[in-house]
């Protein structure tokens, strides 16, 4: 087949291509053992669980039915072997029964989706009990130190995420908000997973493995990247944050949010 034949990429579902840029996700973002225990807390006595934007599972449950739906092939295939497959298809059109589902999951997802209101609300539908949402607020964003260095991520991100209360009322009449606390060595590579490690930032694979930096000219990420390490090298870091490296948690944008019907 010639260049001309072969078929045009399919559009990313959403905001991010992950198929271009998802490569060792899986690597870095494994799923933090104390977060998870948060998230599935949350689901209660629920037996069967749809995990929507599933990414590679993290914060699947292992000890019940998990039906997960991810869009992009490369995060499917970054599943780990021991996950069931997952099924190709998008938030705002899940292909299931009102209230197939005793519980369902949109983990640090909903805003990277086309249409959140549109996924939030098919996961109130095919849901007959608790939806779980773990997500950022962006009104808090700027409470962590990174804002100093790369302000162009901290606006990006937040004109991503959905506000707190709209995704609550869409996802049930009756909706909980719990700030995370963030401990200090999570596994989970998000950005405010390294509030007490900056060393971390100065790793490409760190920042690759973070959609907030593809929503960065290369330039400002270079320029944040330079500022950071020359602030760690003449200490201007440590003495404007180097009390967090001894902090044992760090609460900032990370939300759980709850609804139930």
């Amino acid at each position: 087949m010639s260049e001309e034949d072969q078929p045009a990429p399919a559009a990313p579902a959403g905001d991010f291509d992950y198929d271009r840029h998802g490569h060792g996700y899986a690597a870095e973002r494994r799923p933090d053992p104390r977060i998870a225990a948060l998230v599935h807390d949350a689901f209660g006595d629920a037996r069967t669980i749809v995990n929507v934007g599933a990414g590679a599972g993290s914060y699947e449950p292992a000890d019940r039915y998990v039906l997960a739906v991810e869009p992009s092939a490369v995060m499917r295939a970054q599943r780990p072997r021991r996950l069931a497959p997952a099924l190709d298809a998008v938030a705002e059109h899940l292909p299931f029964d009102d209230g197939a589902f005793d519980a369902a999951l949109a983990s640090v997802t909903v805003h990277q989706w086309s249409d959140a209101a549109k996924g939030l609300a098919e996961l109130r539908r095919v849901t007959r009990g608790p939806v779980v949402v773990l997500t950022f607020d962006g009104d808090a964003l700027d409470q962590f130190w990174l804002a100093e260095y790369t302000p162009e991520l901290i606006a990006a991100e937040r004109r991503r995420y959905p506000p707190i209360d709209t995704i609550a009322a869409l996802i049930g009449a009756d909706a909980s908000v719990t700030p995370v606390p963030v401990p200090i060595d999570c596994v989970d590579g998000f950005t405010e997973a390294y509030y007490a490690r900056p060393e971390r930032f100065l790793d490409s694979a760190v920042r690759k493995a973070q959609s907030a930096w593809g929503f960065v000219e290369p330039q400002a990420e270079a320029r944040a990247v330079e500022h950071l390490r020359s602030d760690l090298a003449d200490g201007t870091w440590e003495a404007r944050y180097g009390h967090l490296r001894t902090q044992a948690q760090f609460t900032g944008s990370l939300r759980l949010i709850v609804g139930r019907p």
